[in-house]
């Protein structure tokens, strides 16, 4: 056997899986399900009522269907997500009125996010709403930032969480789209979905609101920063153990 080229072989397969991100495809599950139980018991903890649903993974079928709908492949992570992980995660947790928060965190009301494959084809459709009706000028600095998106997470107040594709079709970063002029409008949430969920659930799943996620974010290119000192403060708060 030629080991050479077997190695040779080896090296351009790495070289072309790293190049549209197949390398960091696969999330740890185990530690995100640690970490969601972790979250459930310190808002319990703290006298909040919390509710975590994670279903099944999706099929193959179901996720090529939503795909089919959307006119385009999903992004590499979110799709393992949605096979490997669970076609609907959610977890929510409202704080109570007599929490005492400082005044860098005082904009917090709540944990709150829905990654959910049935919904996610809806939430583009939304975003394309806001892009047509509202944000058709491209040439605008601010109605620029709506265009080359994919919307995944639907925020409350009207705003979208969605994929930057323009820079990358496969593994693009996650920004955040405000359509009412919120301050964290074309923020970067995270440098691809892995990272953006990951360090979600680490500054204890905040409201997805841009208000309640800046205190997290260093600039508007950091992500959501995990071990900054708001992060730390918030945690032991809510006595979040990592």
């Amino acid at each position: 056997m030629d080991y050479q080229k077997i190695n040779e072989l080896l090296l351009k397969l790495k070289s072309a899986y790293k190049s549209i991100g197949k390398e960091d495809c696969t999330m740890d599950y185990q530690k995100i399900d640690e970490l969601l139980l972790k979250l459930k018991s310190a808002y319990k903890s703290i006298g909040a009522e919390a509710n975590l649903v994670v279903e099944k993974p999706a099929s193959r079928t179901e996720v090529e269907e939503v795909e089919k709908r959307l006119g385009r492949k999903l992004p590499i992570q979110i799709r393992d997500f949605f096979l490997q992980y669970s076609k609907k995660c959610e977890f929510s947790a409202y704080l109570p009125d007599d929490l005492e928060l400082p005044d860098a965190l005082e904009s917090i009301f709540c944990a709150d996010f829905i990654i959910s494959l049935e919904d996610l084809a809806d939430i583009e459709k939304v975003r394309k709403g806001w892009v047509e009706t509202c944000f058709n000028d491209e040439d605008d600095e601010y109605d620029a930032v709506w265009h080359h998106k994919l919307g995944f997470m639907q925020v409350p107040n009207g705003d979208i969480i969605a994929f930057d594709v323009k820079k990358s079709e496969t593994n693009p970063p996650v920004v955040y789209l405000s359509h009412d002029d919120g301050e964290g409008h074309g923020y970067i949430l995270g440098k691809d979905f892995n990272t953006f969920f990951e360090q979600l659930l680490l500054v204890g799943a905040c409201g997805n609101e841009d208000w309640q996620m800046l205190p997290f974010c260093l600039d508007a290119e950091s992500g959501i920063v995990s071990d900054c000192e708001n992060a730390k403060e918030y945690r032991k708060i809510i006595g979040l153990q990592i």
